[in-house]
């Protein structure tokens, strides 16, 4: 039945592309994960996307997709299907990715931001299910952010908004990769709780474990606090404290029923978690702090392959006659 047709999702992410068969009971099929390699340039990073995906739809075994949804860092834009300069992949400008995925697949396509398409997912499949207003992060490479209010994918007026990994956290703070200075991205993602160790190595003379690291990753900055270790510990618990913060700032803006927290810096599991819990609940404004609740994503790693799934059977199910 046309009903039970699955879908191609595609995951563009600055580290990593992801595709798998998704079926409308949300279930992914012939996952692959494979490195970017973002310096090839777009042409030979999208040909090897669409190579993916031809190879997962074989693997798969669901049959053929009826749509595509695309995730992708942004900005972008949604309604003309076209990445405009991703800031997760330098060099990308303008790229008319929903054309050459149609083109490629030979049915509908949809593109949306990494983060709308994994609060779609969550949403439709995963922790924020049942829920009509939810706020999503994923807390990746860079930090990005999606909604749903009222039961509503929120996309604001030119299809981007929810960019949480850019409120201000720390007025005239660190540089990031978006020309301001001082947002939670430039804290909190993988990239920058590494980047932020490294230079406390460099500019401290205390003993740390991870001295022995090389390179510095964030999982090892979450290890070493972990064991105890006095300047991996700094950086964690100002990582979480800001964390909190800038959800706390969100819960008291939407009043959401849950938050869901993704991405690679969300392997840590409870030791993100837990203080930044705590922090919500202990300083956002009654009632929105009873009524919320800060949970890991339930798709895991596949999240936004999920989303873009999720994204593509909401556009077979709004275009069949």
């Amino acid at each position: 039945m046309a009903m039970q047709q699955p879908v191609l999702a595609l995951d563009i992410g600055g580290t990593k592309l992801a595709v798998a068969m998704v079926t409308p009971d949300g279930n992914s099929h012939g996952f692959l994960s494979e490195p970017t390699h973002k310096q090839r340039g777009p042409e030979q990073v999208i040909a090897h996307l669409f190579e993916m995906g031809q190879r997962s739809i074989a693997a798969a075994g669901v049959g053929n997709p009826g749509a595509v949804g695309i995730s992708c860092g942004g900005p972008l834009d949604s309604t003309a299907g076209i990445l405009t300069h991703p800031l997760h992949l330098p060099g990308w400008i303008n790229i008319p990715i929903v054309d050459l995925t149609q083109s490629e697949f030979g049915v509908p396509a949809v593109v949306e931001n990494d983060a709308t398409a994994a609060v779609r997912g969550e949403h439709r499949f995963g922790a924020a299910r049942g829920h009509d207003t939810a706020l999503y992060l994923t807390i990746s490479t860079g930090v990005g952010g999606g909604s749903v209010v009222d039961g509503r994918l929120h996309r604001g007026a030119a299809g981007n908004g929810g960019e949480f990994g850019h409120v201000t956290v720390q007025r005239g703070g660190r540089p990031c990769e978006c020309g301001r200075r001082g947002c939670l991205e430039a804290y909190v993602s993988g990239t920058n709780i590494a980047r932020r160790a490294r230079e406390a190595l460099s500019s401290s003379e205390v003993p740390s474990i991870l001295r022995e690291s090389t390179p510095v990753r964030a999982q090892d900055v979450a290890a070493a606090a972990a064991s105890g270790d006095t300047l991996a510990r700094d950086i964690w618990d100002e990582t979480t404290a800001l964390l909190g913060q800038a959800i706390t700032d969100l819960v008291n803006i939407f009043e959401p029923n849950i938050v869901v927290l993704g991405g690679g810096v969300t392997r840590s599991g409870a030791q993100l978690l837990d203080p930044v819990r705590h922090i919500v609940r202990t300083t956002a404004m009654p009632p929105a702090a009873a009524h919320v609740d800060v949970v890991l994503a339930a798709l895991g790693d596949e999240v936004c392959v999920v989303g873009a799934g999720a994204l593509a059977l909401d556009l077979m199910e709004a275009t069949r006659v």
